[in-house]
């Protein structure tokens, strides 16, 4: 019952402009001096009989289109149920069908995006506890305070709440993002500046060769971010001292490449191709037990938006040898 009232409901006024266009062609004839009653009244009869015949084959044709929508589904089963048998019904059964597949690839990619947060989270928090505890450790001792293993310590928390805010920025990456010509040069030498703690206390020597002249089409927070990810790196997979890190730079017909080749103890061929996925800390990660496994894939999908590719190149116990290619726009 529910279907046929929604039926009539939305055919109500074709009705009513079938019978008002026989009255009207009527209204013609009667003052073009036609005066048959009897045939008016006939004309009128047919009119609305054939009218009627067309509507019930069309809901005969449509009923259970309209039975399916009269009645609110109670799982996506239902709502998906394949029964139209006109051309137009069949057309709304595979527009919905298609949304709904958008609809499921959607919710995918936002729970995917809510258990990456909320694994970085965990994984973010127990790390932070170990410098705190040390902090901890470092007040309740008697005697002068070591400043510098509080630096170190203070860094560790300090890399960490950077990390942690890069993930949550990368949602609404487009609404900070500034791209403009930058000397790479300048970039790179404040990145070095900034993480210059890390490389004394490792005792490794950063090495710069790149031409003040080379400007570069990028976003200055994000890519200081991607090159400190690097050297951070770098260094910390750097268990010798006296090495160095070296950044070159090159310039081509499509861009410029930035080179970051370390002097460490390189990736595993079988880590090297999964180095970039999300919490995959490998083989070096598992040594260093400080790998969160977020800083590559993070560094990748800034790039990524950003334009630019990035290229990783390592040699076990030879270093490894990460590029950025910078495009002209």
């Amino acid at each position: 019952m529910e279907a046929f009232k929604l039926f009539v409901k939305d055919h109500v006024m074709f009705f009513f402009f079938e019978l008002f266009v026989a009255c009207f062609i009527l209204l013609l004839y009667w003052l073009d001096g036609f005066r048959n009653t009897s045939t008016m009244i006939y004309t009128l009869i047919i009119t609305v009989v054939l009218t009627l015949t067309f509507l019930c084959m069309r809901y005969i044709m449509r009923q259970s289109f309209y039975k399916k929508i009269a009645q609110l589904p109670k799982s996506m089963d239902d709502a998906l149920q394949n029964n139209a048998k006109t051309a137009e019904h069949e057309r709304v059964e595979t527009y919905m069908h298609e949304l709904y597949r958008i609809y499921q690839l959607e919710a995918q990619e936002l729970y995917a995006k809510q258990n990456r947060h909320l694994q970085f989270m965990n994984q973010w928090v127990h790390q932070m506890k170990t410098p705190l505890s040390v902090m901890e450790m470092m007040l309740q001792e008697d005697g002068p305070l070591d400043k510098k293993s509080t630096r170190e310590e203070m860094e560790r928390l300090k890399h960490g709440l950077e990390m942690v805010l890069m993930n949550a920025r990368l949602d609404t990456f487009e609404e900070d993002m500034k791209i403009e010509q930058m000397p790479l040069k300048q970039i790179i030498t404040e990145v070095v500046n900034q993480h210059k703690r890390l490389f004394i206390s490792n005792h490794v020597f950063p090495s710069i060769d790149v031409d003040e002249s080379i400007e570069v089409p990028t976003d200055l927070k994000w890519i200081k971010f991607i090159i400190g990810q690097f050297l951070t790196n770098a260094v910390k997979y750097t268990f010798d001292d006296g090495k160095k890190v070296y950044m070159t730079a090159e310039k081509s017909d499509d861009g410029v490449a930035l080179k970051i080749r370390d002097e460490g103890i390189g990736i595993p061929a079988n880590d090297l191709k999964r180095v970039t996925k999300a919490f995959f800390t490998g083989e070096n990660g598992r040594k260093s037990g400080e790998s969160t496994g977020m800083g590559l894939y993070l560094a990748k999908e800034i790039c990524a938006k950003l334009g630019h590719k990035m290229e990783i190149e390592s040699e076990v116990n030879q270093g490894t040898t990460v590029t950025i290619h910078f495009k002209y726009s």
